[in-house]
């Protein structure tokens, strides 16, 4: 399961990148919102998205307008690993890497297309432990 969630600056390519995953992608999304133009704080959105990739062991998408007030928020909060990705190499080498359990993005300064080869590029790579799980248990641990 993936969940997605968005303030005003994200809305019109979390629209783009939610389309894309449900009829591309054919995987399972829900729409933690916001779904308007109105003015909304990107933490709440970041929390209640964050909340529930914890409580699910899924997948979330987080995006503003530069995708760095929704990052840091997400990364304050224990277990969430969110990465910022401008291109799909990072998307890629994060879930490998880091295992990242969030991408954001940053609606005002990333296309739909690209965003589109990010997302994918994220939701297609899986962690690959080894020598990375011990550098993942030390940022778990700096948490505390």
């Amino acid at each position: 399961m993936i969940y997605i969630g968005n303030d005003h600056g994200g809305l019109e390519l979390k629209n783009e990148v939610l389309q894309y995953i449900k009829n591309d992608l054919k995987l399972d999304i829900t729409d933690m919102g916001c779904y308007d133009n109105s003015s909304v704080d990107y933490p709440d959105y970041a929390e209640a998205v964050c909340a529930k990739v914890l409580e699910n062991k899924a997948t979330g998408i987080l995006i503003c307008g530069t995708g760095i007030g929704i990052s840091i928020a997400a990364n304050k909060i224990n277990g969430i690993r969110c990465a910022l990705c401008h291109e799909s190499y990072s998307a890629e080498m994060t879930k490998r890497h880091n295992d990242a359990n969030v991408l954001a993005l940053g609606g005002r300064v990333t296309g739909p297309e690209l965003a589109k080869s990010i997302v994918k590029a994220f939701l297609i790579s899986e962690f690959e432990g080894g020598r990375h799980q011990k550098r993942v248990e030390k940022i778990t641990k700096l948490e505390k």
